[in-house]
């Protein structure tokens, strides 16, 4: 596919410019204020073009309980999540769909999906969902969510001895599934991609983080994994290890250039000079912290440092969205209230570097994706500047990132290939799919957890809670 996107409106460094962009196959290969058409025309005059932002960190099958958890903090919000999470198989095709609709929708061309599985099923949930995600179009980075520690293992204080491992899912036979899903999986000439994701030190052991590092080594894979998302998490690595969790994934050499690591609220200074020396990577998931009352990430600490930063959404019952733009307003203006310095707050422009670049740089993709550069893939999304919430005309990122744009995606391209036309995605029907989410649910109100009856008065005690 060729095609020529005229009079778009692009971003430099004096304000912005307008542009015809050529896009050959899955690559941008010219751009210039005046360019000869080739192939396909397509007029962007009002339109601003920008790099597809990354939705770095969800995990798609939450959708089901999307609006239904009530506040509480991780720990008992996992019980009552694992509770109640989706059994079948068609129900995690369908919840992918949601959520790569969704994340186009909001101007992201990439998700990263710490997938949590069905027991039994691990390998059918994987196929499941990338063969959603290739029906729509979105670029896949699929994070098998796997753990080797039961529930209560992630509430702090005596509780993480040999015998919480969980039956039948011994570290070496989690691994096991995990190379047959990169054998089977991995084909990022495809737009899919298969990451290593320990869902984090409180509930993996260090056989099962150390046997992902090397999967990821051996396969050239990415890694992700949950860092230190609340205050327990912070006591547990202690009681664990003795020492920070940041300083034992150091030292088991978890941490690297490829590395992503989802929340890191409750990081130290020091944890903070080893994410920059490893080049870790963090994504900021703001709604989530502040659903669950996890805390506020330093972010502005992090970029001061030198460590890259990109944005997620978190998954659809902890954020009960999957709206990228609001989560990367809220993760950029959030901030303002954590420092005083004016002068170290997320501009606009800056904020989309985070979502674009950012989060290509974090999945080891930043020479081939993330910018308005020739020679990149055509990863691209143009914004209507004439929709309501985009006027009256002032500075059209400032109104894309500080507003609450609705309906602005007019287009996007995925590698290359168109999946949103004016406003609508075109490679399946989204009518046909809300239907479905809609036959398949019902009303839910007062359900009980017996597992958060189970864990809550632990948790209470542990926390210093009356």
């Amino acid at each position: 596919m060729t095609f020529t996107l005229q009079q778009a409106l692009i971003p430099v460094d004096q304000g912005y410019t307008t542009v015809d962009v050529r896009v050959v196959g899955d690559t941008i290969t010219a751009i210039s204020p005046s360019l000869e058409v080739v192939g396909t025309v397509v007029n962007c005059e009002n339109k601003l073009l920008l790099p597809g932002f990354f939705n770095a960190h969800t995990h798609s099958p939450e959708m089901w309980q999307r609006g239904v958890i009530p506040p509480l903090p991780l720990e008992l919000w996992l019980a009552e999540l694992y509770d109640f999470a989706p059994l079948e198989v068609e129900k995690v095709y369908l919840s992918a769909l949601g959520t790569a609709v969704e994340t186009l929708l909001s101007g992201g061309t990439s998700v990263v999906d710490h997938l949590v599985l069905i027991p039994g099923q691990e390998i059918e949930t994987i196929a499941a969902t990338i063969q959603a995600y290739q029906a729509v179009g979105i670029r896949a980075f699929v994070a098998p969510l796997i753990w080797d520690q039961s529930l209560i293992s992630g509430i702090p204080s005596g509780e993480n001895q040999a015998e919480n491992s969980i039956p039948g899912r011994s570290a070496q036979e989690i691994l096991q599934m995990l190379e047959e899903a990169i054998n089977k999986f991995h084909k990022p000439e495809a737009g899919v991609y298969i990451l290593t994701a320990p869902t984090g030190i409180q509930l993996c052991s260090d056989e099962l983080f150390v046997g992902c590092g090397e999967l990821s080594d051996r396969y050239n894979l990415c890694r992700h994994s949950h860092l230190l998302e609340t205050k327990a998490q912070q006591l547990l690595a202690q009681e664990k290890y003795g020492c920070s969790a940041v300083e034992h994934l150091n030292r088991i050499g978890y941490l690297s250039s490829r590395t992503s690591l989802a929340h890191c609220v409750h990081l130290t200074d020091d944890d903070i000079k080893i994410l920059a020396e490893t080049q870790s990577t963090v994504v900021h998931n703001p709604l989530s912290n502040l659903r669950l009352g996890s805390g506020i990430a330093p972010i502005l600490k992090y970029r001061q440092a030198g460590v890259n930063v990109s944005f997620g959404c978190d998954g659809a019952s902890s954020n009960d969205s999957q709206d990228l733009l609001e989560a990367i307003k809220i993760g950029s203006i959030l901030h303002n209230v954590t420092d005083l310095d004016y002068q170290h707050w997320i501009t606009p422009r800056q904020a989309v570097e985070m979502a674009s670049l950012g989060g290509a740089k974090g999945l080891n993709l930043g020479e081939q994706l993330g910018s308005l550069t020739v020679g990149k893939k055509a990863d691209l999304v143009l914004y209507d500047l004439t929709n309501l919430s985009l006027l009256p005309r002032t500075d059209p990122i400032g109104l894309l990132m500080l507003g609450r744009p609705t309906q602005v995606v007019d287009s996007v391209w995925v590698d290359g290939k168109r999946v949103v036309e004016n406003g609508r995605v075109s490679t399946i029907n989204v009518d046909d799919l809300k239907q479905e989410l809609f036959a398949k649910s019902e009303w839910v109100t007062n359900r009980k957890s017996k597992t958060v009856s189970e864990f809550e008065a632990h948790y209470r005690s542990v926390m210093g809670l009356s």
